[in-house]
């Protein structure tokens, strides 16, 4: 197993109280890191300390409406203040819609946009500060293979993913100087709540059932013809904090079972 810097470093994850999010919080309390949970989940705090008593780690959670800049910047003082310093920041936190563009909800459209781009900003900018002074910072945005190509009908997760990847190769070049680095995590279909959602609303947009969505939608552009599993996205994330990824910096890395290769 690959050691994190250090067993006490403090790792803050968006949207991490269900999902792919829990999978990598799970993953990086595995490795001795305290959590600082975000999610909307009622019971978020219930799952935060669940995962701290399993693993021995210290965790705080927080609810933050993460659309909300004032939000995002209160969120990040607390945790600093119940766990220190935030040496690692996952931009997890994410939602999809599925239409023509034609019938787009402009609504939708900035909420995805706010939500999947716009809040990783937001958090790389209020931890960046810290980090550079620090000299050392880990900033891993949770991109999608869809940050790397495009498919029908998702046309703002698609323009939010790309423009996640692009804002992880700026931050990796500000921070390169000062011990940061940035990548961003492009996981084809991973078998969360989310995904399940698309499937229903894919269904809908190509008039299929949804097991034929799964097979000829879905996973037909994998060439391993699997779902993602969180536990590895999670695994991936902590290595990408540990000292062996110190020159892996303002890369784009698919999981995505060959999608790209083709």
């Amino acid at each position: 197993m690959l050691l994190p810097l250090s067993m006490s470093k403090t790792v803050l994850i968006t949207g991490s109280t269900s999902g792919i999010g829990l999978g990598i919080a799970r993953e990086f309390a595995k490795a001795g890191y305290n959590i600082a949970f975000n999610g909307l989940e009622n019971n978020g705090a219930e799952i935060a300390q669940e995962v701290g008593n399993e693993f021995g780690v210290k965790v705080f959670f927080s609810s933050a409406n993460l659309l909300q800049e004032s939000a995002i910047e209160l969120m990040i003082q607390e945790a600093t203040q119940q766990l220190g310093p935030i040496d690692v920041l996952v931009n997890n936190a994410g939602m999809q819609f599925v239409a023509p563009i034609e019938n787009f909800p402009g609504e939708k459209w900035n909420a995805i946009i706010g939500l999947n781009l716009s809040a990783a900003f937001h958090t790389t900018k209020q931890v960046m500060g810290s980090m550079k002074t620090r000299g050392f910072g880990r900033i891993i945005n949770i991109a999608s293979a869809h940050g790397l190509v495009a498919s029908e009908f998702k046309s703002a997760y698609v323009a939010a993913k790309h423009g996640l990847v692009g804002l992880t190769k700026v931050t990796a070049l500000e921070g390169a100087p000062h011990g940061i680095t940035a990548n961003a995590v492009c996981p084809g279909y991973v078998d969360t709540p989310l995904v399940r959602n698309q499937i229903t609303d894919q269904a809908k947009s190509h008039n299929m059932t949804e097991e034929e969505v799964i097979a000829k939608v879905m996973l037909v552009k994998h060439a391993v013809k699997k779902f993602v599993k969180t536990e590895s996205l999670g695994a991936l994330c902590v290595f990408l904090a540990s000292e062996h990824a110190e020159l892996i910096t303002g890369t784009a890395i698919p999981v995505d079972g060959g999608w790209n290769a083709q």
